[in-house]
């Protein structure tokens, strides 16, 4: 199974700033920046430095839907991208995308089916009309808009600092980091911000995480900057030997990140899109998503 961390953010690829768009797993990245996630309330047993993120305004209220004209949906995944969407023990299609893609239908009281395809094969599918929609982490570009409907959006995925647990660091600034060196993976997003953003550091550029890790825990460098869900995955593991932490804030410019993961539909297909962002909404007001968020990222990625 090919390992979710090489198709994570931090591999993402690099294209000048100037008239092209930075690409991130082979999927151009949105254009507008735009704030952090306003975090939810914890449940009392969450862990205190777990941040539920929240994409729904409590205040708005879901357009009434017609399900008569949603009978059924056809779910479109993958199974080769844990922890969002992988085969289970049993061989069936597993996590956070499929938990969602099942609590939808179960919130629209609707069949549905979830079937897999190849991450290539996703799109063409959905064109022939094999399934209705596609849930399977797939970014938000300027491409996706225009060809398809779009859901909500349901995910980010944040940049983070990681630092060693014995630095003297206590925030994430331009002007803390000054001076300081940042370890990131040559060629990414993350390279493409710290280099825009943090000019008074000394950029140490890798061409792996493994080596840009190894130097963060060898004290090459000061800190390492990439995907907060590869950090957040990598630091509560055996890997880290428990010799580092996060620092500072999550970033979510979608300049550089991407505007997130969202459901993405056939164009005209109107009453699906509006009955699934009534579903989201819905999941987040009732708990449901903050516990499937929880079940797949038990870590705190924001």
């Amino acid at each position: 199974m090919r390992a979710w961390i090489g198709k994570a953010l931090a591999m993402a690829g690099l294209a000048a700033l100037a008239g092209c768009a930075l690409v991130l797993l082979g999927r151009p990245l949105g254009a507008a920046a735009q704030e952090a996630p306003v975090p939810r309330p914890r449940p009392a047993e969450t862990a205190p430095d777990v941040v539920i993120p929240s994409y729904w305004d409590p205040r708005r209220r879901s357009e009434r839907v017609d399900l008569t004209r949603v009978p059924q949906i056809r779910f479109l995944t993958e199974d080769n991208y844990p922890p969002f969407n992988f085969a289970g023990a049993d061989g069936q299609p597993v996590g956070f995308n499929v938990d969602i893609a099942r609590a939808l239908c179960e919130e629209l009281r609707v069949p549905c089916t979830i079937q897999v395809r190849r991450w290539d094969t996703l799109l063409e599918s959905l064109d022939r009309n094999a399934g209705d929609a596609i849930i399977a982490a797939q970014a938000i570009t300027p491409d996706i808009r225009r060809r398809y409907e779009i859901s909500d959006r349901y995910l980010e995925t944040p940049a983070r600092f990681v630092m060693r647990k014995d630095t003297a660091l206590t925030d994430a600034t331009p002007e803390a980091l000054a001076g300081r060196s940042i370890a990131v993976v040559s060629g990414t997003a993350h390279e493409a911000y710290i280099q825009a953003f943090f000019k008074g550091s000394a950029i140490r550029r890798y061409p792996t995480l493994a080596e840009a890790r190894k130097a963060l825990s060898e004290r090459d460098v000061d800190t390492l900057f990439g995907d907060g869900i590869t950090h957040a995955f990598w630091l509560n593991g055996q890997a880290s030997g428990d010799c580092c932490r996060f620092l500072g804030q999550a970033f979510t410019e979608n300049r550089y990140f991407g505007e997130g993961l969202a459901i993405v539909m056939r164009r005209g297909n109107d009453p699906l899109r509006l009955a699934i962002n009534h579903a989201l909404q819905r999941l987040w007001e009732r708990g449901v998503y903050a516990d499937l968020y929880l079940k797949a990222f038990p870590v705190g990625i924001y």
